[in-house]
């Protein structure tokens, strides 16, 4: 037990960063656009997702009332850029691996608390672990940087005529989802390292009477 202490905060690590990997697939503020026509986006601000794009508009709704319109992309939709493609697939595959590697972790640390001294299986285990926390940290960090770029070169996006959104925005910044995903990449990262650091003891303390 005295050695898997860093296990043990790998494990708390690699479940935040999991779960802000899991949230970050769901917000919808992956890229802010501002644009100028305000006809349709009355607020001047859209939010485009890896899932779908939105914005808020007070057409036809009664004085001082919003509604929020959302157009969700299709899997057939030929506009969509390849970053945003790529992090739709990595980070499920992100979610997917990073739950593999919570329950390589919690099977070593299970036979760790309960005194199961075999050695090899626990260290596999937690070598298997960090192996998958490291994997889905790289698969976060590849859209959440492509992403980012797409946003520092105001890179634009050939929405079709129905989503009332501008091919190209006067501007636009990071939104949340990118941070989030960022403080998932860290987390995931710095739990493969400390599962891939553990050592099992060389020889047992025992005292025979």
């Amino acid at each position: 037990v005295s050695t898997s202490h860093l296990q043990l905060a790998a494990f708390a690590l690699g479940t935040i960063g999991w779960i802000l990997c899991t949230v970050s697939m769901g917000i919808v503020e992956w890229r802010v656009w501002h644009v100028d026509n305000t006809t349709i986006i009355s607020s001047g601000i859209a939010w485009v997702g890896i899932w779908k794009v939105c914005f808020i508009s007070y057409l036809h709704v009664s004085p001082g009332y919003r509604e929020q319109f959302c157009h969700k992309f299709s899997a057939y939709d030929s506009f969509i850029p390849h970053e945003i493609y790529a992090a739709q697939g990595l980070l499920l595959i992100a979610m997917f691996i990073g739950l593999l590697g919570l329950a390589a972790t919690i099977f070593a640390l299970r036979n760790v608390y309960m005194g199961v001294t075999h050695k090899t299986l626990i260290a596999r285990f937690f070598l298997l672990g960090g192996f998958f926390y490291i994997f889905a940290g790289l698969c976060v960090l590849i859209p959440v940087s492509w992403n980012f770029y797409s946003v520092a070169h105001n890179q634009s996006i050939a929405f079709p005529p129905s989503y009332y959104m501008p091919s190209t925005p006067a501007a636009q910044e990071a939104g949340a989802a990118i941070p989030v995903g960022i403080v998932a990449v860290i987390l995931l990262l710095l739990s493969g390292t400390f599962s891939l650091s553990y050592k099992f003891p060389m020889t047992a303390n025992t005292i025979t009477k």
